[in-house]
């Protein structure tokens, strides 16, 4: 079996197909990760792919387990000038993240036409790709916990030490509210304001959004297909 993994700034998130379980999947936290928790992965695999942002120390734990553990060396994913009908618009292609770029891989070759992707990590990227598989540049933007913990530790006056559970708009009447409800009223606006540039610029494009704020994105847009595994996805398209 094949041993996918995608290890981005906050998680390392895997998955293998099982021939009588179908996908198992799990995931790992980085800030925490280390070698005995690999220990969950299947002992035969014939090889790994890796879609790797977390920098170098990162993928050597990984590389190093694999090949103690299987003597296996896994395939890491590089960003490209051209694959899978998909054409970057970088001109030095190598420094897009490799999650935008396998996630364009996916899209565009699940939907066989224009698609528009959205990843809401850590970050929130945004990038278009047209009918004939041009990449037509993107948005990076910082995701929800991001700008909480920005906003948070980088404003000595702004402290939220009030739990807010529950999904909310509408301006807050006290600091923790006014600040939680505040990036949500991003994440909304940024969610509409996508919408109106579909419309006017991209009227034939699907929309395919992951990542874990991704489902909320999709909700607030009111359209789109949320797809959680869409990076790993791509790692067959620019891999196989």
């Amino acid at each position: 079996m094949i041993l996918e993994i995608d290890i981005g700034n906050t998680f390392l998130k895997w998955r293998y197909a099982d021939a009588e379980r179908g996908w198992v999947r799990g995931r790992l936290l980085g800030a925490q990760l280390d070698e005995t928790q690999f220990a969950c992965w299947p002992d035969e695999v014939a090889g790994v792919r890796v879609a790797c942002v977390a920098g170098v120390e990162m993928a050597a734990l990984v590389s190093r387990y694999c090949q103690a553990r299987w003597k296996l060396t896994p395939e890491f994913a590089r960003v490209e000038r051209h694959a899978a009908g998909v054409s970057n618009s970088y001109a030095d292609p190598s420094r897009m993240g490799v999650d935008r770029w396998l996630g364009m891989l996916a899209a565009y070759n699940q939907v066989k036409g224009a698609v528009c992707v959205v990843d809401c990590g850590s970050a929130i990227t945004i990038d278009f790709v047209s009918a004939d598989g041009t990449h037509s540049g993107g948005y990076i933007v910082p995701g929800v916990r991001l700008m909480t913990s920005s906003l948070l530790s980088n404003t000595a006056r702004v402290v939220a030490d009030q739990g807010v559970e529950q999904f909310d708009m509408t301006p807050g009447t006290h600091t923790s509210a006014a600040v939680f409800h505040g990036i949500n009223f991003v994440l909304d606006a940024i969610a509409q304001r996508l919408l109106q540039q579909l419309a006017a610029d991209y009227p034939s494009a699907q929309l395919l959004v992951t990542g874990g704020d991704g489902e909320l994105f999709a909700r607030l847009a009111g359209r789109g297909e949320y797809c959680p595994d869409l990076v790993l996805d791509g790692l067959h398209w620019a891999l196989a």
